[in-house]
């Protein structure tokens, strides 16, 4: 019935992304070199996944009858948009230039108050399949289930720790006090970022 929107009865996860490449072997050094990790798959499939990303892309020989560089404007969410910038473009990759959202069309550079979701900037791999690099400092009410707050590898946990440890800092300012509950304070700091929460006062 239309405009009924009805529970799903298991996990529907979106895990693998088919990407079309003309060069299996430029693709796989292209995702190597930026730190993607290859996964084990059958023969013929190459797969590779982003840091902390819960979802990969795939690509091979007859997977896709797509064009080659026509997979467009996939999302890459991170928390320090700068310093992936500057981490590909020490890796030889052409980054563009930022840009932000938030008002009536796009406009150059950082978003002034660096707002969750507001500053990006693209990159492409070698045969032009695009990516959006996007800052997401904290996620909208909504975007992630309630539940326990995982982190998917020891690189990822520490980014947190380390933006709660700045916004920890930030917390004891008007004081100036020694916190004895900091770790309760990030605790309750890093679960407010996975469930789009306002942050601990």
């Amino acid at each position: 019935m239309t405009g009924m929107q009805m529970e799903p009865t298991s996990d529907e996860r979106l895990e693998v992304v088919t990407i079309p490449v003309s060069d299996v072997e430029r693709a796989k050094e292209f995702y190597t070199r930026i730190g993607w990790r290859q996964d084990h798959t059958p023969p013929g499939k190459f797969q590779f996944t982003p840091p902390g990303s819960w979802c990969s892309i795939q690509f091979g020989a007859g997977l896709t009858t797509a064009a080659p560089g026509s997979a467009q404007r996939m999302y890459l969410c991170v928390p320090d948009i700068a310093a992936t910038r500057e981490r590909l473009s020490a890796l030889g990759v052409e980054v563009g230039e930022y840009f932000h959202t938030g008002g009536p069309s796009p406009e150059p550079g950082l978003h002034p108050e660096r707002a969750s979701y507001r500053s990006h900037f693209p990159f492409t791999d070698p045969d032009g399949n695009s990516y959006l690099v996007q800052e997401v400092t904290s996620r909208l009410p909504g975007r992630i289930d309630p539940g326990p707050t995982t982190f998917t590898s020891v690189d990822d946990l520490a980014r947190a720790l380390r933006r709660a440890a700045t916004a920890h800092d930030e917390h004891k300012k008007p004081t100036g006090e020694t916190d004895t509950n900091w770790a309760d304070w990030y605790a309750a700091f890093l679960a407010s970022e996975q469930f789009g929460e306002q942050p601990p006062v």
